[in-house]
């Protein structure tokens, strides 16, 4: 599995599942923290639609972590003020780096989780669509 994806997994699914995987390897593994997790800015990068050209919208608060395990290091970045969540991204990025043997077990976990979320996107999805106006059939 690539990092974007399990990146995006882990983010928009339940924060239990990211604190499990990080835990479990904290616990086995020496986990050395290289930056602690701290607040910055970003800016965000858009792409215009007529002239097909990239601009700056704006900036967007994150938080960071790096994280060092059997001499890989993880990345976490979170967008908003979530310390846990970047530290645990980072734990789980320096994990998968390492190759840890966890790693098997992970994914299995990780397509759950994203089944999950699907499945939740498309019932919200499926509720929006009720409430949706069909003006042709409207009389007016």
């Amino acid at each position: 599995m690539k990092r974007r994806r399990r990146t995006e997994i882990l983010i928009q699914g339940d924060g239990r599942l990211a604190k499990e995987m990080a835990t479990s390897v904290t616990n086995k593994y020496e986990c050395r923290e290289v930056t602690p997790p701290e607040q910055g800015m970003i800016m965000v990068k858009m792409r215009e639609s007529a002239k097909n050209s990239l601009f700056y919208m704006g900036e967007v608060l994150i938080t960071e972590a790096k994280v060092e395990i059997s001499g890989e290091i993880g990345t976490g970045l979170i967008v908003g003020m979530d310390e846990l969540r970047a530290e645990y991204l980072a734990i789980i990025d320096a994990a998968f780096k390492a190759q840890l043997p966890e790693m098997q077990e992970w994914e299995l976990r990780l397509l759950e989780e994203e089944r999950q979320i699907n499945k939740a996107k498309a019932q919200q999805q499926a509720e929006l669509f009720k409430t949706k106006v069909n003006f042709e059939t409207m009389e007016v």
